[in-house]
């Protein structure tokens, strides 16, 4: 049976608002469809409409095979071995159907055949050792009898995502995978899932994953007339198609606007030779004035009537994200740090300093601390040991994680990007970013890198993002160790 998983003209709206419309897709065996765009554009709204839990307005779903689905947020009911036995159980089922056949054989072969083939598309007698490999290589292989809920987010997700990779289901829809895994269990999801011949929809914001992995990509970022993209050649397909629809949207905006602009200054034109250009000199006739009045009214109404013709059809396309020229001089030292730590979140001591046009990523393990320093560099936060400085504090500007602010109906990915011009209006000389990737379109991303490598100021970086990283390679690291491991080595920043 070949399966399939088909989406056709799907239309949602939640509430007032409409998140998606006309889109469709088909996953076939093999298929690794990513699905990519801002945060708020409708991606996880997308899987849960694939799997069933939302009802569209319009369109339909149909799939053929069996699909699971691996949410950010994960279930808490139930243990570590509950999981592990919900995984296999098709396989043990399997198994008691195969041994019920064989004694049935010589009377029913095609039972025996039916039954042996269902249990070799399981590979029903390696199940259990299979998932137990998989939680062991997500760091997830706690015993049998601990409670779901006793762990962590990240650890509930990752006995998850194991149980569900070593699982045989047709269709795999997975939301944000990359979270909460290490190096280790990184390139063990991506071996997983290149090997994988059932399909795969992946939201990520992985583009190192996307590189990986991606066979299509559906883009929810805008689009000139608000229809979802499907992009094929992966990655760089993906990439190549959003550059060209882009830089033909603004090149067809700014040519749709510039003619209105000047259609809209004819018509002024012609309004003021009606009220006053238009009338002859006087001692001019009566009869002269009315027989001229006739054509500047028509000339008028002629421009009126080409300018109601040249509205502007098309949305405003994505803004670029770009940097104003902020100034720092590269002798002076804007910040300060000296032998800092801080209780129960930041072993130390840790120094540093920070002069104009520095570069520095801090790294380090979840729960470390490393937005705990910077936390602690903003002046957020006052460390336990050590002291800060800075000379000038409106020079220190500081991106959290999330925005402060939630009160609107901007999306996450609208939020941030007002969180960057906010910072970026003031001017400062000293970057202290936060995951500052968070929530951002891929383009903007590559923007933004593009712009912390050429601003004058200085940059103190944290960031999970795994091509951010390698986009920074070249820049000085600080390691920050967790609680009990010996203290990091003091670091400066350095120049580019």
């Amino acid at each position: 049976m070949r399966t399939h998983l088909v989406a056709e003209a799907l239309s949602v709206t939640l509430g007032t608002r409409q998140i998606f419309t006309d889109l469709s897709l088909t996953l076939s065996p093999g298929e690794r469809l990513f699905v990519v765009g801002e945060n708020g554009r409708g991606k996880t709204t997308l899987l849960n409409t694939l799997a069933g839990r939302i009802v569209p307005d319009a369109g339909s779903v149909s799939c053929q095979g069996s699909l699971a689905v691996a949410d950010q947020q994960m279930r808490v009911s139930g243990t570590v071995g509950d999981a592990v036995r919900d995984t296999i159980a098709p396989a043990e089922r399997a198994l008691e159907l195969l041994d019920a056949a064989l004694i049935t054989i010589e009377d029913n072969p095609q039972d025996y055949a039916e039954a042996l083939a269902e249990a070799e598309r399981l590979d029903a007698w390696d199940a259990h050792r299979r998932v137990r490999s998989s939680l062991a290589s997500l760091d997830a292989d706690f015993p049998d009898d601990t409670a779901l809920a006793d762990l962590s987010v990240g650890q509930r997700y990752r006995v998850r995502l194991a149980c569900l990779l070593a699982g045989h289901h047709d269709h795999l829809l997975l939301d944000e995978p990359t979270n909460h895994l290490d190096h280790a269990g990184l390139a063990f999801l991506t071996e997983q899932l290149r090997q994988r011949t059932g399909s795969v929809l992946v939201i990520s914001h992985d583009r190192v994953l996307l590189q990986d992995l991606a066979t299509r990509v559906l883009d929810l970022d805008p689009t000139p007339d608000g229809l979802p993209r499907m992009w094929g050649n992966g990655y760089h397909g993906y990439r190549a198609g959003r550059a060209a629809l882009e830089q033909a949207w603004a090149d067809e905006y700014a040519a749709q606007t510039a003619r209105q602009a000047q259609l809209q200054s004819d018509l002024q034109q012609a309004q003021s030779r009606l009220s006053t250009g238009w009338r002859p000199p006087k001692g001019t006739g009566k009869h002269a004035r009315q027989s001229r009045a006739p054509g500047v009214v028509q000339s008028v109404k002629r421009r009126q009537e080409a300018l109601d013709a040249a509205k502007v059809t098309l949305p405003p396309p994505p803004p670029v994200l770009t940097f104003p020229r902020l100034h720092a001089k590269s002798t002076r030292t804007y910040l300060r740090a000296e032998e800092i730590s801080l209780d129960g979140r930041l072993t130390g001591p840790l120094s540093l300093a920070v002069r104009g046009g520095d570069r520095l990523v801090i790294t380090g393990p979840n729960g470390a601390g490393k937005s705990t320093l910077i936390e602690i560099l903003a002046g957020r936060l006052s460390p336990t040991t050590g002291t800060v400085s800075a000379p000038d504090p409106a020079a220190i500007g500081y991106l959290r994680q999330e925005s402060e602010e939630t009160g609107d109906h901007l999306s996450m990915g609208q939020r941030r990007r007002r969180d960057i011009a906010r910072l970026l209006q003031s001017g400062p000389s000293v970057l202290l970013l936060d995951e500052p990737t968070n929530h951002l379109s891929i383009a903007a991303v590559t923007q933004l890198t593009q712009a912390l490598e050429e601003t004058e100021a200085a940059v103190v970086l944290v960031t999970h993002d795994r091509q951010l990283l390698a986009d920074t390679a070249h820049w000085p690291r600080l390691q920050i160790t967790p609680a009990g491991a010996p203290p990091a080595t003091p670091a400066g920043g350095s120049r580019r």
